[in-house]
């Protein structure tokens, strides 16, 4: 089986990220993916493990742990989604993909096993995601890795990471609403779900939260008899500059005070930054020995891709995978106070399950001088006529564009020197524009219908 073929038989199976989801959680519990470890050999319980959930930060946060553990000389797995331009990239050792060969051959020895559960699980099949899952498992323990970081695909308390039974450490980034339709209609109930990640007498590390998902995440520590540590308790942090490189802030703890530097633009990134600095805090309590000076390289090495990116300068040329109201109000944020420019062009493309009013809501408070309406390859990419309506009903001037390439294209041919082109809406408009101004050749996948439902 080639890196081909392994994509085709991975994409054969049901699919809940390529479909749009309707009714709730797929599933009830997770004894087909027990199942489908047993037959394994239990792959995931032969490494230590990080595990995160959140809405914001997480994949953010789950890479500066991971880079923070490989500069200390760790062999450090790192698995998370989606990913921007090939299905190897979710599963990494260090910051570096997988080979296309070693996805291939995980995808061809887990499949006997994967196909087994699928004949007795009342259920159905393994998804496409349970499978991405165990194969990240069974990687991380063949290359013998000394740790583990798992990115929480969707909620937590039922996605397929959700199997180690006591992690070293679990952490919850900022919560929000997202995915209401499967998690919940309050950040209570969503902060619940991520909550669902903390296990019996685990350390837990939270960033800084509302009062109603605090609350949640402090009842089940107390209910599991779990540590929580409160990032804005350990550290403050303090920017004292940045410009389209990066940014330098201080961090000040009971440890005393950190000069720190990160690749990353926003805000939003040392409330990120800070959070895997406690949660490696947590680790060296634990006997994990990382160096402080291995923490700060590992943050100023950190490679975050699609997260207020810097594509290209004159005009500038900005991405963002920001894809509910709370990402974009700090999307909004850091255009005000990181990125200069005259004129915003802006090119959106959006995913249907969004609650787009409110997104449209903070991008319209950018003041656009023009929105280039598109839409990604993906199945669940809302129709560009949608999502130039709510523009054109508020007198900003809109242009609609078939493709998220040529929808790129078409900004930068608009701009001028000072102007800022941004591209934003989802990670998946955000890879298409990646792919077209930094000549990138795209993995492309069989289509489900744009119409396809799932729920």
């Amino acid at each position: 089986m080639d890196y081909r073929e392994s994509i085709q038989h991975l994409l054969s199976l049901v699919d809940y990220e390529r479909a749009y989801r309707t009714g709730g959680l797929p599933r009830y519990d997770l004894t087909r993916m027990e199942e489908f470890l047993r037959r394994l050999g239990n792959p995931h319980l032969q490494v230590p493990t990080v595990h995160l959930a959140g809405t914001k930060g997480k994949g953010s946060t789950a890479a500066m742990i991971a880079s923070a553990l490989t500069e200390q000389g760790y062999v450090t797995g790192l698995y998370t989604s989606p990913h921007l331009h090939a299905f190897r990239e979710r599963i990494r050792m260090g910051l570096i993909p997988i080979t296309a060969q070693e996805f291939a051959s995980l995808v061809e020895g887990l499949s006997d096993a994967a196909q087994e559960v699928g004949k007795t699980d009342p259920h159905g099949g393994v998804t496409t995601f349970e499978m991405l899952t165990a194969m990240a498992f069974a990687h991380f323990a063949r290359r013998r890795a000394d740790i583990q970081v798992l990115e929480v695909g969707l909620g937590g308390r039922l996605d397929a990471t959700n199997m180690v039974p006591r992690p070293l450490v679990c952490v919850i980034t900022a919560l929000s609403l997202d995915h209401t339709a499967i998690l919940g209609n309050t950040v209570a109930e969503i902060a619940r779900e991520k909550a669902g990640i903390i296990k019996p007498g685990v350390t837990v590390v939270t960033a800084p939260q509302l009062p109603e998902a605090l609350a949640v995440i402090q009842e089940v520590c107390e209910t599991r008899g779990a540590t929580l540590v409160q990032v804005a308790q350990e550290y403050a942090w303090e920017r004292t500059a940045q410009d389209l490189e990066g940014q330098s802030f201080t961090l000040r703890g009971r440890q005393g005070e950190w000069s720190l530097w990160i690749p990353l633009l926003g805000r939003h990134q040392m409330e990120n930054a800070a959070t895997a600095v406690t949660a490696l805090d947590v680790l060296r309590r634990q006997g994990v020995s990382i160096a402080q000076r291995n923490m700060v390289q590992g943050l100023e090495s950190v490679r975050w891709p699609g997260r207020l990116e810097v594509l290209q300068r004159d005009p500038l040329v900005v991405v963002d995978g920001a894809h509910n109201p709370a990402s974009m109000g700090r999307l909004r944020q850091a255009v005000g106070e990181d990125l200069p420019h005259r004129r915003l062009l802006l090119v959106l493309g959006v995913s249907a399950d969004k609650d787009f009013e409110s997104m449209v809501e903070e991008l319209a408070r950018l003041n656009p001088a023009l929105v280039v309406a598109t839409r990604s390859r993906h199945p669940r990419a809302l129709p560009t006529s949608a999502i130039a309506r709510p523009f054109q009903q508020r007198g900003v001037s809109v242009h609609e564009v078939a493709e998220v390439g040529e929808a790129t294209r078409y900004a930068i041919s608009q701009a001028n020197e000072e102007d800022m082109v941004l591209v934003t809406g989802s990670l998946f408009a955000v890879a298409e524009a990646r792919e077209q101004v930094k000549g990138i050749p795209p993995e492309l996948y069989p289509e489900l219908p744009r119409s396809s439902r799932v729920g």
